[in-house]
């Protein structure tokens, strides 16, 4: 494993657990937890978050609810189920039925491995939406950071047969893209050339088969893929992201202009008030609270 891998998962575990400190499951919610959605026991495994109702004990009488899968970050390398289930939870109070999954990271599981994973869920989400009250007409779906670019990647794949084909995963005739996406400080181009930064280098030589070759730059670069069919994005950025700037969104609202595909950009913080990388998923956060209420009032908007 390579130092930028081991550092990721250091910082940003250390980092994740000062966050959440002290928060517990709110009193509003149900979860299902460590429901198997494959094979492998440590990493196909999901949650699953509800506003609480009167029969929340009774699964068979759910009532059916809008869905929001989330994509979690950490790089490629890190992140669990674990990481974001108070943010999940807070999306959940907002009226959905939130579905928080761990997939398969690098460096010990290849691409494309994770996007197997998320194809997985996706099709989870359908075969048990009378189970757990899931309304598959409105299905959704929230990315930060290698989260949201792993969220580009499959939801272009859902419309591009060339992209599937690249990916290698069969077609399907059930495979569908969410109605529509939240992008949060989300990875959108990864540069494999010589001048590509040597971070992001490391860290796709950890999840590509052959360690990030020039030649691999199909398979984690989108933007071709995304045709006038694409669901309508929420594109968020925050200022005092050191991670992803704003101008690095600047690619992907030209692609999407281009093809009139609809979109809404939202910036938030300020120069004296700046906010970090992923700022959403700190759920103590005032600007989170409001990143979060209007990403779920655009989901509504598409309902």
């Amino acid at each position: 494993m390579s130092i930028t891998s081991m550092w990721i998962r250091y910082a940003f575990g250390k980092s994740d657990k000062a966050r959440d400190a002290g928060l517990t499951t709110p009193e509003d919610i149900v979860r299902f937890d460590n429901i198997r959605y494959g094979k492998h026991k440590k990493w196909q495994v999901l949650d699953v978050y509800r506003p609480k109702t009167q029969n929340e004990g009774d699964i068979a009488s759910l009532p059916k609810l809008p869905v929001i899968i989330s994509v979690h970050g950490g790089g490629w390398v890190y992140g669990t189920k674990e990481v974001y289930q108070f943010y999940c939870m807070s999306l959940a109070q907002r009226g959905f039925a939130v579905v928080n999954y761990s997939y398969r990271l690098a460096p010990e599981h290849k691409y494309p491995s994770s996007i197997e994973d998320t194809d997985t869920v996706f099709a989870w989400v359908r075969e048990h939406a009378n189970e757990y009250g899931f309304d598959t007409d409105n299905i959704f779906a929230v990315g930060d950071s290698a989260g949201g670019h792993m969220l580009l990647l499959y939801t272009a794949l859902c419309q591009s047969k060339e992209y599937t084909e690249i990916v290698g995963l069969a077609p399907s005739k059930t495979r569908k893209p969410p109605k529509a996406i939240a992008l949060n400080c989300a990875v959108f181009q990864i540069d494999l050339s010589e001048n590509g930064k040597a971070e992001t280098k490391n860290l796709m030589a950890a999840l590509l088969p052959h360690r990030g070759h020039p030649e691999e730059t199909d398979l984690v670069n989108p933007i071709p893929y995304i045709t006038d069919m694409y669901p309508p994005a929420f594109i968020m950025n925050a200022i005092g992201d050191q991670t992803v700037t704003i101008d690095q969104t600047k690619a992907l609202v030209a692609h999407l202009e281009e093809l009139r595909t609809e979109y809404v950009t939202k910036v938030y913080g300020s120069k004296e008030h700046p906010l970090g990388h992923v700022f959403h998923c700190n759920i103590r956060l005032k600007e989170a609270a409001q990143c979060n209420d209007d990403e779920c009032a655009f989901f509504r908007e598409h309902m």
